[in-house]
């Protein structure tokens, strides 16, 4: 048995520094010095691929450690099993800032959407592992995050369907992992108005 604190002190500190190391390719060129605002606003508008991967990873990431959260609390120990999975899910989790990278940076590349939407695609599939062995090792239903989780996996397949179609807008799929939040505000919405 591990102690379930411990693992949740990894996974924040993991998530912690794969959120901050996304940042970290968001960068004009080498000895890049404009000498005009326009110049400077060019070179920032080169960076729109990066930032959107940036943006969507961050997200991504973050509702990943939202879900992990939210599956703290009891019990406080668990299984090896349990234990391994974290480490797997933890290691698509700081590959991320390097997929970022490269569907930032080559994104037109149909092969830069599939490496970005495999991490995404893995990572989803280890976290809904993690939930079945949470109910197996509670004897109870977890269901936190399971929309969120498909939403993510059915996106990232569409981003590999589109790469093929339009690859210029592979990317723009992810957006759909907002959906189940609109659904949820609106559901909550109609519930306070009936």
């Amino acid at each position: 048995m591990i102690p379930k604190a411990r693992l949740d002190a990894i996974t924040d500190g993991i998530f912690a520094f794969a959120m901050t190391l996304l940042v970290l390719d968001l960068r004009l060129p080498e000895g890049f010095n404009p000498s005009s605002t326009p110049e400077l606003v060019n070179a920032l508008r080169d960076l729109q691929s990066q930032y959107l991967a940036y943006i969507i990873s961050f997200y991504v990431l973050g509702l990943r450690w939202l879900a992990q959260v939210s599956e703290r609390g009891v019990p406080e120990m668990v299984s090896g099993t349990y234990g391994r999975w974290v480490l797997v899910y933890l290691f698509f989790i700081t590959s991320i800032p390097f997929s970022t990278m490269v569907v930032g940076r080559y994104e037109p590349l149909p092969a830069a959407t599939w490496i970005y939407s495999a991490n995404m695609i893995l990572s989803g599939l280890c976290s809904l592992r993690l939930a079945y062995l949470a109910e197996e090792e509670r004897d109870r239903a977890v269901h936190q995050g399971r929309p969120e989780l498909a939403t993510l996996i059915f996106s990232a397949a569409l981003s590999v369907v589109l790469s093929f179609v339009v690859p210029g807008y592979a990317m723009l799929a992810y957006l759909l992992n907002i959906w189940p939040y609109v659904a949820r505000y609106r559901r909550r919405k109609a519930a306070t108005s009936a």
